[in-house]
């Protein structure tokens, strides 16, 4: 009987390993055939002409630079806002925070802002920032959206990477009398600067993917402005883009382009994240 346990053992174990693999194969198939189909549709399509100008409805001539401009100056807007609010935040929640019912209601409020759907994230944006605060549809609009979208990623990346850095070093800081927030500055923040990094990136990615809640707060246009100019003004971002030249236009090569666009960007953002995380890592264990 013992030998017969044993076989049905073995063969529980085989299949399970089995299914795992067969799993892992088919996530890493379908990954693998939506980036070769995207930029075997998108790669074709890209040329000098589209990446640098804008759209001519004289001409009828399509360009994507208004789009890529706004795609930064919204990365760079919420990244100017999200990480001094997030680390800062993460910071008082982990280092100054007595109540420890405080901190978990602060902690429950920041995981339930994460499962949100971002179209109420647009429909909340476009009536507080734009009608409310009588912004407008404008890039500036749609940044301070994206900041409370972002906010409780960065906050629980820095969160707990704080929670890494271990207690003695802390400990060993006060006992060479340095005050608190010298603490913090000199030894936590210092030994916990990867999350920081890994929750800006991560955020980027987000920013970079967001469509529905920016067709709320920037809106469509497609001129170029400078940065603070661009900021007051309406602006599709290369995602929002993507969806007006294939919905509205339907342009179908022009979508494949900017697809194969965001599909390089994500792929370079995942690959930084990834560098990133084991450079500090590298660096704290030296």
């Amino acid at each position: 009987m013992q030998t017969g346990i044993s076989r049905k053992r073995r063969a529980y174990i085989l299949l399970m390993r089995a299914l795992m693999g067969l799993s892992a194969a088919v996530t890493a198939a379908l990954v693998l055939f939506l980036v070769v189909y995207v930029m075997a549709k998108g790669l074709p399509e890209l040329s000098w002409t589209l990446l640098s100008t804008k759209p001519s409805y004289l001409t009828g001539s399509i360009g994507i630079l208004p789009d890529i401009l706004n795609t930064v100056y919204i990365i760079l807007s919420t990244l100017v806002f999200v990480l001094p609010l997030g680390a800062g935040a993460a910071v008082y929640l982990t280092e100054y925070a007595r109540n420890k019912k405080l901190v978990a209601v602060i902690e429950y409020a920041a995981e339930t802002l994460s499962g949100i759907p971002s179209i109420i994230y647009g429909l909340v944006g476009m009536l507080f920032f734009c009608s409310f605060l009588d912004m407008q549809t404008s890039l500036l609009a749609g940044a301070l959206t994206l900041v409370v979208m972002n906010l409780p990623t960065v906050l629980r990346t820095t969160q707990e990477s704080l929670k890494t850095v271990p207690q003695s070093y802390r400990e060993g800081a006060f006992g060479l009398g340095a005050g608190k927030w010298r603490v913090i500055r000199t030894v936590v923040l210092p030994g916990c600067v990867d999350g920081i990094v890994t929750g800006c990136i991560l955020s980027v990615g987000r920013i970079l993917g967001e469509s529905a809640a920016l067709l709320f707060t920037a809106g469509f246009a497609h001129a170029v402005h400078g940065f603070f100019e661009g900021l007051e003004h309406s602006g599709a971002t290369l995602t929002v883009a993507l969806y007006f030249y294939a919905k509205e236009q339907g342009q179908f090569g022009v979508a494949f382009a900017i697809a194969a666009i965001l599909m390089a960007l994500t792929l370079v953002i995942q690959l930084a994240a990834m560098l990133a995380g084991r450079w500090f890592k590298r660096r704290r264990e030296q």
